[in-house]
């Protein structure tokens, strides 16, 4: 990785302020094998200023221009597909097959969909005798994840790009090399010099200098409830626009009429992709209590048929944690289920059986369990489900909403119209009815501590835009 003990900034790959580094462990081995830089606050004013400073000609390019450079950008990415997942697999432990098809894969999907979505997209709308006009914001940062390090990059970058924006990145510094690769990406697309940024470091440091500079007009965050409140306090001194995708503690409903065990078998896989590291990840079960004990065996079932191992191993579909802070939590939060009575169906604390090193979990699953418990509550992002029995169609919805989070939710039924009338009633951004198709036109983000903004087709780019009323415009 050239480029690792670099930032880029104005269209050139340069040395950081400091010669602070940070050392990126693998979690399968839990080893480091490479450093990155760590950015300052000058290494941030450094990158607004050349982003403010290519807004001025960048916000003036055309639709036309804008839609090509996403094409370039689409080309790039798809050259270097193979390059990608083998830098997420290694960053942050993603199953070979899983970082190409799913991590990476993601990546040239949303943006071809912004490009669809930019083509006719009205930046200019009448109203009478006024124009509605919709501008680029100006300069944005950008926060990104270690779980999703591209999906949640590309989820950003595209629509601002769409709409004229320059912008400073930090990404994870957990998950940092496959934003590194990205950078390339763009700056052989043409990108020009200063409307794409990329400062490495941590929140502490240069999330918060992003977040209060006040020549950044906007800032997009993906993470922890924690950072996005901390994002948005800083912010809030320059009135800045911050939209969150932030925490989850996703609802699963099984109705009555569901076919249980395909439902509960799609339903573990929902909860254990990505090795449970998702925010949208569906970790509650909620099943009729006449027919828990049976669910439950599904599950235990459905468990089994995981094969917990080494990234590139073959046959994987459950590699290590990201890191041992993730571990450590992980494993607490499974011992605190045993603690408060929970039944352990599978899985519990430690290792899988012949994995000593690596940040691997045992995929677990809890039945019986209460939702006053820790398990039923916090978002403990690793694969561990827990099944929760309910009486009837009201104690099930009241549960799903008994959280403070509100990001995705999940409903199967057999009777469309039931499964409608129940996913209106739970206060989630996301509700998926019968395991459909992802839908990347469809608006991504949350309800209460799950966030404010949406991501994702036009209502991604709604994001990036400020909105202009001419009166007078019409003779």
């Amino acid at each position: 990785m050239n480029h690792s003990r670099q930032f880029y900034i104005d269209g050139d790959w340069v040395a950081p302020s400091t010669s602070r580094t940070l050392a990126v462990v693998d979690p399968a081995t839990e080893t480091a094998f490479v450093e990155i830089a760590m950015g300052a606050k000058a290494d941030v004013d450094r990158a607004v200023t050349a982003a403010r400073r290519a807004f001025e000609s960048f916000s003036q390019t055309s639709r036309a221009e804008r839609v090509a450079l996403l094409q370039k950008i689409v080309a790039g990415f798809e050259a270097r597909a193979d390059e990608l997942a083998r830098t997420i697999s290694r960053e942050m432990g993603a199953p070979l097959p899983f970082a190409l098809s799913a991590q990476v894969g993601s990546g040239p999907n949303h943006i071809k969909e912004m490009i669809r979505v930019l083509e006719r997209f009205e930046f200019n709308a009448p109203h009478d005798r006024t124009m509605i006009a919709k501008e680029p914001i100006g300069v944005c940062a950008l926060i990104t994840p270690w779980n999703w390090p591209i999906n949640q990059i590309v989820c950003k970058v595209a629509p601002a790009l769409a709409a004229g924006c320059t912008m400073v990145l930090k990404p994870s510094e957990i998950a940092p090399l496959s934003a590194i690769i990205f950078a390339e990406i763009l700056h052989d697309a043409g990108v020009p010099a200063g409307v794409f940024n990329l400062v490495n470091g941590d929140g502490p440091e240069v999330g918060a200098a992003l977040a209060g500079h006040p020549d950044v007009d906007m800032v997009s965050i993906t993470g922890s409830t924690r950072a996005g409140v901390l994002v948005a306090k800083a912010a809030a001194e320059t009135v800045k626009r911050v939209a969150q995708e932030l925490g989850g503690k996703s609802p699963n409903i099984l109705l009555p009429d569901a076919d249980m065990k395909r439902a509960t078998e799609l339903g573990v896989a929902r909860c254990f992709s990505n090795t449970g590291q998702s925010c949208s990840a569906a970790t509650r079960l909620l099943v009729p209590a006449e027919r828990h004990d049976e669910i439950a065996g599904y599950a235990k079932a459905a468990a089994a048929t995981f094969v917990t191992g080494a990234p590139d191993q073959e046959g994987t579909t459950l590699g290590p944690l990201v890191n041992a802070a993730q571990f450590d939590k992980v494993q607490l939060l499974i011992e605190k289920g045993i603690a408060e009575g929970a039944t352990l169906v599978t899985g519990g604390p430690g290792r899988p059986e012949g994995l000593e090193r690596g940040y691997y979990v045992r995929p677990t699953v809890f039945a019986n369990v209460r939702p006053d418990m820790a398990i039923a509550r916090e978002e403990i992002f690793g694969p561990v489900l827990v099944i929760i029995p309910y009486r009837d169609e009201d104690e099930a919805v009241a549960i799903a909403n008994d959280t403070p989070y509100g990001l995705s939710a999940y409903v199967q039924g057999g009777d469309l119209d039931r499964a409608r009338r129940v996913a209106r009633r739970i206060r989630a951004g996301n509700v998926h009815i019968n395991y459909p198709p992802i839908d990347r036109g469809a608006p991504f983000g949350g309800y209460k501590q799950s966030g404010n903004g949406r991501e994702w087709g036009a209502w991604g780019l709604h994001e990036f835009l400020e909105i202009k009323a001419i009166m007078g415009y019409q003779a």
